[in-house]
């Protein structure tokens, strides 16, 4: 099921018109496009993300996969995660600030702070930005994610993502990276479609 909100291919087509250097990115990419593989909630994407800050990916998957395993069917539903004693999740592999992070989230969740995917898709990119940032642990970089790859969004432009702006200057021949400020002028052009001149900069760290 394709839960992207716009046309794939009619964005890829004013990619290539608007940025020529990204349209030859295009070419070599092949027929390749971003999928969404939809989580069960926005709270257990959310618990996943916060695991895996500033780990390597394999010993933050062992990790998740351990909380995981605390809990009924795999499900750590934000009632019993409210109750989870500090020292299991430490046996975990979970630490104290990373405990703080996942409690609050499933505190903000129970309350309903968090929305559903439902509700999510009613609101606009930068009140979702707004609301969840307020969970602590949870940055705008990881709600950019949350934009593009479970509710995908068209638009969205994550200036302080180190692949994303290593990827530009690759498909430009730029010898530094733009900056933060730099890359959202320059990525002015690919508006209304920035989710995908940013996977375009993706792919072409990968070419």
């Amino acid at each position: 099921m394709n839960m992207l909100t716009y046309d794939w291919q009619h964005a890829v087509r004013h990619i290539a018109a608007a940025d020529p250097k990204l349209g030859r990115v295009i070419k070599a990419a092949g027929p390749v496009q971003l999928e969404i593989k939809r989580y069960r909630s926005p709270y257990e994407y959310l618990l996943r993300a916060i695991i895996f800050q500033q780990l390597a990916g394999k010993a933050a998957t062992t990790i998740h996969g351990r909380l995981l395993d605390l809990f009924p069917a795999r499900r750590p539903k934000p009632e019993l995660l409210l109750k989870m004693s500090a020292p299991k999740l430490r046996k975990a592999g979970v630490s104290a600030n990373k405990q703080k992070a996942i409690k609050d989230l499933a505190h903000k969740t129970a309350g309903g702070r968090v929305p559903t995917f439902a509700k999510l898709s009613r609101m606009e990119d930068e009140e979702i930005v707004e609301r969840l940032t307020q969970v602590h642990g949870i940055g705008r970089w990881t709600v950019e994610m949350l934009l593009m790859f479970q509710l995908g969004r068209p638009d969205v432009l994550p200036i302080n993502d180190l692949g994303v702006q290593k990827g530009f200057a690759k498909a430009y021949g730029m010898v530094q990276p733009p900056k933060p400020k730099e890359l959202q002028s320059l990525a002015e052009s690919w508006r209304p479609y920035r989710s995908v001149g940013s996977w375009l900069c993706w792919r072409a760290l990968d070419l």
